[in-house]
């Protein structure tokens, strides 16, 4: 699969952008700030309906107007799909196939995208709420029917945390309704406690063989889910790997008896303390966490080693085929070895979008099809 066509109007800096694309390396150059990044990560929010650079929705919109629109012509197996998504800054977001309206999170069923940026670092030394967004970002992509069960169990947390606190300081409270969300919030939790278990153990021997690739066999690179529904812990680190894969009807269970186990907690603070939305994805190198003890060479290695995991894990599960690789502007964060590394490990699937602040910085194996970027301005 390849984008052919990228439209925007209204989006981060661009009153209205078109720019046509090929097959294989597509570089964007441009000084900083001049809207390269802006272009790519249209694309990467249509396929995990998410920024990898801002938790909202609202820095999308251009100042001074009310949506964004970002239209991208797909071509796959000798077909063509235009998607289309509206961004509002007030109301919900609004989504259109082939000019049929549809919800916006069925968008990644025909887009699929990997996309390494300076930001992936924060995956490995970073907070595990990181390291959760990846796996669900991955999940929705591999299953996107996951979008809707994710934000499900959101709301239902929500939901969850508003009656704690309602509960908070009360002597006796009147605990039945907790009780009915309990079970919802079990049920859709169980689910992506497994699917993301799933997800896990696809990605691990992809990350094994990604890093050897990047960093030589002398180090070992392995994954882990640590699971707050099996930890006494009340904070927000998680650290043990689960020591075996628990199936469906065992990771419900256990869900059930975290929530019976801490419910005097969860009445003090008013926070639901176990669930998927605590656990974390456990990142090992040589035995050791990475986290903790991985240099800034080793922790970009391991960064890259699962963002190539995650287009191994798309290429062999998507029925569109190659997902599109987005390099934003991370040759600039490499070592000469590690930027011919990379090079070579993406340069052979079907569609690569770059973006570079210089042209030196972009290996002479992505010398293709080359886009100058000025002031929100497309300049071929």
């Amino acid at each position: 699969m390849i984008v052919a066509h990228l439209g925007l109007t209204d989006f981060r800096n661009y009153a209205a952008a078109d720019l046509e694309l090929a097959g294989g390396p597509n570089v964007f150059v441009g000084r900083n700030g001049q809207g390269k990044t802006n272009l790519v990560e249209a694309l990467g929010y249509l396929s995990t309906l998410g920024s990898h650079r801002v938790s909202t929705d609202q820095a999308l919109i251009r100042t001074g107007s009310d949506a964004a629109i970002v239209r991208a012509r797909l071509e796959h197996g000798g077909r063509d799909v235009l998607i289309e998504l509206q961004i509002n800054r007030s109301g919900a977001n609004r989504a259109q196939v082939n000019r049929v309206a549809t919800k916006p999170r069925e968008l990644p069923r025909y887009i699929t995208t990997v996309l390494f940026a300076p930001e992936d670092l924060v995956l490995v030394r970073g907070e595990p709420s990181a390291r959760r967004r990846f796996l669900d970002e991955l999940l929705v992509q591999t299953a996107p029917r996951f979008a809707g069960v994710i934000a499900d169990y959101e709301r239902v947390l929500k939901q969850r945390n508003s009656l704690l606190k309602s509960a908070r300081g009360v002597r006796n409270p009147e605990l039945s309704t907790l009780e009915l969300w309990d079970e919802r919030l079990v049920e859709l939790g169980a689910e992506i406690i497994d699917a993301r278990a799933d997800l896990t153990q696809r990605l691990a021997p992809e990350v094994a063989a990604a890093y050897t690739r990047i960093a030589g066999d002398e180090h070992r690179a392995e994954l882990g889910n640590a699971l707050s529904i099996l930890s006494d812990a009340v904070d927000e680190e998680v650290s043990d790997p689960a020591s075996a894969r628990l199936e469906r009807p065992a990771i419900a269970e256990a869900f059930r008896a975290a929530l019976v186990r801490l419910r005097r907690a969860e009445l003090e603070r008013g926070l639901t303390l176990a669930g998927p939305h605590r656990d974390d994805l456990v990142l090992m190198l040589n035995g050791l966490p990475a986290r903790g003890y991985a240099s800034h060479g080793e922790s970009w290695s391991f960064a890259l080693a699962l963002r190539l995991a995650s287009a191994a894990v798309l290429r062999l599960d998507s029925p569109l085929g190659d997902p599109i690789i987005i390099l934003d502007d991370v040759f600039a964060e490499l070592d000469e070895t590690r930027r011919g590394q990379l090079a070579a490990a993406v340069g052979e699937y079907e569609q690569v979008l770059v973006t570079a602040a210089v042209v030196s910085d972009v290996p002479p194996e992505f010398a293709g099809r080359m886009v100058r970027i000025e002031a929100g301005a497309v300049l071929e």
